[in-house]
This record gives C-alpha cells, sequence and structure tokens, in this order.
C-alpha cells in the first residue's frame, strides 16, 4: 500500500497527480474530477461540506486504488477525496490512472470512481439557497470490491457528491 494522501482539507491540485513525467509504458492517461454544483434534486445550492470517518475512509481509498491496479493491470492510480467546506465550483475528487492504452484507462477510472463513491465513509452535507442544509442520501456501501467489478453501476437515484 502507498502512503500518500487520499484525503485532503485543503483545494487539490490536479496537475501534480498526473505524473506526465512518468510511466513511459502509458499510452493511456484517464482523468475524472468531480466538482460541486449549484443544485440538488432541483434546489439551489450555496456550498457544502464533506465529511468522513477519516482512517477508514483513507483506508477504503488506498485499497480501491490497490484493487484497481491490480484488477486493471495498470501501474498508476491516484485518487483525492476533499473533505470540508467546498464553494460551488470547487475540486470534490480527483481519479487518475495512468495505463498503456485508453480502454482500461477508462474502465479502471470508472470502477475506482464507483468503487469510492459505494464504499468510502464520507458524507455530503449541502446548504442551501434558503437557508435550509440536509445530508445528501449517498449510494448503498459495497461489499463486492473483490468481486466482479461495476463496469457500469448505474442508478436510478440522483448523486451530486463526486459531479
Amino acid at each position: 500500500m502507498t502512503t500518500h494522501d487520499v484525503l485532503s482539507h485543503a483545494p487539490v491540485a490536479v496537475e501534480p497527480l498526473l505524473e506526465l513525467d512518468a510511466h513511459p509504458e502509458c499510452g493511456g492517461l484517464a482523468l475524472f474530477v468531480g466538482t460541486v454544483r449549484d443544485h440538488h434534486e432541483g434546489r439551489p445550492v450555496r456550498h457544502l461540506k464533506y465529511t468522513a470517518h477519516e482512517p477508514l475512509a483513507a483506508k477504503i481509498i488506498r485499497e480501491v486504488e490497490h484493487v484497481t491496479r491490480e484488477r486493471y493491470g495498470v501501474p498508476y492510480v491516484r485518487i483525492v477525496h476533499r473533505l470540508g467546506d467546498l464553494a460551488i465550483g470547487d475540486i470534490a475528487i480527483v481519479c487518475v490512472v495512468r495505463a498503456p492504452h485508453r480502454a482500461e484507462a477508462f474502465e479502471a477510472c470508472r470502477y475506482a470512481v464507483d468503487a469510492v463513491k459505494h464504499g468510502a465513509p464520507i458524507w455530503k452535507e449541502e446548504f442551501y439557497t434558503d437557508g435550509s442544509r440536509a445530508f445528501v442520501e449517498g449510494c448503498c456501501i459495497r461489499d463486492d470490491l473483490e468481486q466482479d467489478p461495476p463496469a457500469v453501476h448505474r442508478h436510478h437515484h440522483s448523486h451530486t457528491s463526486h459531479g
């Protein structure tokens, strides 16, 4: 396991996570950046706050990185999730995957983001323009990271936690 930070209370910088000068064997780089939207289910959002069970969330995100590397045969997966108060437009999550080809880069990136959304104990509280606030109902907690990956995990409920 790596010891890099996967949770950040400070704004997340994307470029240092890309490792553009590393992994010459990789022709594919998939990047997902989830940002804070100004609405949720028709309600105008003023800002939001992410909280987490930090030791467990960090452990799970590192496990997701490891499982993603192994499952998709990619040498590099980095995920950073922001915590604390976020304004509209702020980055909430970044996932970078370097792979020999685009197909596995795309698939691995999608898998990793879905696995974090479903497995990490991170909670989002939205603050609305009318002065009210609410915790957003999240996804189900997954227990199948070691089983078949959700190549395309479709939902009927709304997600705003990661873009």
